[in-house]
């Protein structure tokens, strides 16, 4: 049988984060530890919903929207269908985001080629003419 509680040692060896990450994801309110003294004490609601807001970063999503997501599937009146429509939904409208940063940054990078083009085409000109 798996544990039911763990520590925020345990947990950020497992997913191999800072204590510091875990207590601002307590900050924010995505974990909600117990506590004995001033140990906090994380149940598997917890555990997952650490783990969820830590993929949705990998995504890069914003923090609105990890906790959108994050609360979506705690509230147990949203049917799976519906979580997994709003999920698809984020994930399009990043996707489209990331989508048009590439095209920028590949122009951006067309432009520095052209730029270095130019300025190596100048240099050897100038190189040749002081001979």
């Amino acid at each position: 049988m798996s544990q039911a509680t763990w520590t925020i040692t345990e947990l950020s060896h497992e997913f191999g984060v800072t204590p510091r990450t875990i207590r601002f994801y307590e900050d924010q309110g995505i974990v909600t530890p117990a506590r004995e003294g001033r140990r906090r004490i994380y149940v598997t609601r917890d555990r997952t919903r650490l783990k969820l807001a830590l993929r949705g970063r990998r995504l890069g999503l914003q923090l609105a929207e990890i906790l959108t997501l994050i609360n979506l599937y705690d509230h147990t009146s949203a049917s799976s269908t519906t979580q997994l429509h709003h999920y698809a939904e984020v994930l399009a409208a990043h996707r489209g985001k990331l989508e048009q940063q590439r095209r920028d940054l590949d122009e951006t990078l067309k432009e520095i080629c052209r730029q270095q083009a130019d300025c190596d085409q100048q240099l050897k000109a100038r190189e040749a003419t002081s001979r």
